[in-house]
């Protein structure tokens, strides 16, 4: 049972990190139409270059970290709350997008609007298409995270972290994809390809970033003396 004083850390410690994934999730549904090449590699995958990539990507395996870092703190229900906030902050996101862009820019705006619509004219429907992908994805990943984190008693939080994180990646990936080509944002030859170097570099910043959350989760145990496996309820 913690005091007052370690309850009270422990919920700003998790609005901060609800707001880092709000704003992870909705900065990478707007810089997405920058592609760039991740050159270490320089491999042909079904005609695309191996790690061409949106920088939409480059915040999105924090999220991932973090819901990890949650589910493994604060629970499973806490988890889905912040995935629901970040989902209902993509929607509110749309809205301002679009009344933006609606609203006639004068004559000596630095950004004119032919600029602006041509940044942001798809960011309404990368933001439905992440919203669809991403509400699977990350509840899957919570929902499987929870199942090993159940099934191991709280030990092995490498390979709930991974597991869960590849599963829910994969899903993530191939179907924000599939709607970006339904939509024909992304070129259908570029499908494959495409799908292969995100899953594959957000594989790759997974296995990167289970040290992290070895490194978080054992300070949230020595701050609020936790056990293996407990978890801080917050009301």
């Amino acid at each position: 049972m913690m005091d007052n004083k370690s309850t009270k850390l422990a919920r700003i410690i998790f609005l901060y990190l609800a707001a880092l994934f709000v704003t992870s999730l909705v900065v990478s549904n707007l810089i997405f139409q920058k592609f760039i090449y991740w050159y270490p590699f320089n491999i042909d995958v079904f005609g695309s270059k191996l790690f061409e990539l949106s920088v939409g990507i480059l915040p999105y395996p924090i999220t991932f970290l973090i819901t990890d870092l949650i589910s493994e703190i604060y629970g499973q229900k806490k988890a889905n709350q912040v995935v629901i906030a970040g989902i209902f902050s993509s929607i509110f996101s749309i809205l301002i997008i679009l009344v933006a862009d609606f609203a006639p820019a004068i004559e000596n705006s630095p950004v004119s609007d032919e600029i602006f619509t041509k940044v942001f004219s798809n960011s309404p429907l990368a933001v439905f298409a992440s919203m669809i992908s991403y509400l699977f994805a990350q509840f899957v990943d919570i929902k499987i995270y929870h199942f090993w984190k159940k099934l191991t008693s709280g030990k092995h939080l490498w390979f709930r972290n991974n597991f869960s994180t590849f599963s829910s990646q994969f899903i993530d990936t191939f179907t924000v994809i599939s709607l970006l080509t339904f939509f024909e944002i992304l070129p259908p030859e570029s499908f494959w390809g495409l799908v292969l170097s995100g899953f594959l570099f957000k594989v790759l910043i997974a296995a990167f970033d289970t040290p992290f959350l070895y490194l978080f989760v054992y300070f949230f145990r020595k701050k609020f003396n936790l056990q293996v496996g407990e978890e801080i309820v917050l009301d």
